[in-house]
């Protein structure tokens, strides 16, 4: 009897450590994925030459790359998104980092949030002006100080404090969003600000042209840059750095930093990062009407997306799209734009890559939607 009771109890204890052990190896074998966004706005297919595009490409195919190389290492979704960003916001193709916008007067002003889906812990910071990685910033928000959001001169203030890169002013400096300043403004009949200390000469006229010509000036009207993620144990998150709108009024704080309108993350629902009218988006708070759907409604992940962006966005007013991830490896995205530069991978999977409406889009739906 009791060698047949010690044989249950072992069979019992084995059954436990079998269901055990499987549970750790599909928690470990949860797959992975990352999406990013680099900004929407108009852009016009006719006039994006194939260089542009191309040079589009490889630049979000680079932040992808550096993502990646977190979540197969078996990093955070936290790590990924952040790596990410801080590509993105060192290439002047993209509203963000260096290559930010200006404001009305001649500056730039940068906005980020980052937010861990596992804790809901979250850091923004606004109006900074000499952080080289905002993104890193509003991490260290996160991390090191009992806030969320940090704004202007004690945000730059605390950036040092935290030890991150500072940047002088004239390093996010670049041609093509200066004379997009200018355009604007111009247009608008409005004083055109002194090029800023430290900035080169203005170029001649056929560099000018060039610069033109390689993309339409209001191609980034509301561009941002972002990416979510979910990691191997099924956590998300999601980060969105972004230099504004150009010819903003100076002090403009758009939804990239408010979370839950440009930025939001819960395990219990998805991630979300956003590109836009930041003002309709805070309006409405996109990020976590998005989420409260899939959590509460039990919408599928890109049923929610169109919903908010197509119709309650659209209905608004507001343009602009959202990338958007869920803890179980489904991924989608929407805009009402005439373009979204975006690219997204999951494990196992082949990099998709698009610019306007429908790129990728038929094949990738159907195999991301469980």
């Amino acid at each position: 009897m009791a060698t047949t009771g010690a044989r249950m109890l072992a069979g019992v204890a084995l059954g436990w450590t079998l269901l055990g052990g499987t549970a750790l190896a599909a928690e470990k074998a949860h797959p992975w994925a990352l999406e990013l966004h680099g900004g929407a706005g108009t852009v016009d297919p006719a006039k994006l030459t194939p260089e542009a595009a191309a040079a589009y490409q490889a630049g979000m195919t680079a932040a992808l790359e550096a993502g990646t190389a977190v979540l197969k290492s078996g990093g955070t979704a936290l790590d990924a998104v952040e790596a990410a960003v801080i590509v993105l916001e060192d290439d002047p193709l993209f509203n963000a980092g260096r290559g930010a916008v200006f404001t009305a007067a001649g500056r730039n002003e940068m906005d980020a949030a980052i937010m861990d889906g596992a804790t809901l812990k979250a850091g923004s910071v606004a109006t900074v002006t000499h952080t080289r990685h905002p993104i890193s910033l509003a991490r260290a928000v996160m991390e090191k100080t009992p806030h969320v959001m940090l704004a202007g001169e004690g945000a730059d203030a605390f950036s040092k404090e935290a030890g991150l890169e500072q940047a002088d002013p004239a390093w996010f400096f670049t041609e093509r969003r200066w004379q997009a300043l200018v355009k604007e403004l111009t247009e608008k009949g409005l004083p055109v600000p002194p090029r800023p200390a430290g900035a080169p000469p203005e170029p001649d006229k056929h560099t000018l042209l060039d610069l033109r010509n390689f993309e339409p000036a209001d191609a980034h009207r509301f561009g941002t840059v972002g990416a979510v993620a979910v990691d191997a144990k099924g956590n998300v998150a999601a980060a969105t750095s972004t230099g504004g709108m150009t010819a903003k009024r100076p002090g403009r704080i758009g939804d990239s930093p408010i979370i839950g309108a440009g930025t939001y993350a819960s395990n219990q629902s998805c991630a979300v990062s956003a590109t836009g009218s930041g003002e309709y988006f805070i309006r409405l708070t996109v990020a976590r009407e998005i989420c409260a759907l899939v959590q509460y409604q039990h919408m599928k992940l890109q049923t929610a997306v169109d919903e908010v962006i197509q119709h309650r966005l659209t209905a608004l007013g507001g343009d602009g799209g959202v990338i958007a991830a869920a803890p179980d490896g489904t991924l989608a995205w929407g805009f009402n734009t005439t373009g979204m530069y975006r690219i997204r991978v999951k494990q196992g999977g082949t990099p998709e890559f698009g610019i306007f409406k429908d790129e990728g889009a038929a094949k990738a739906h159907p195999k991301n939607e469980p």
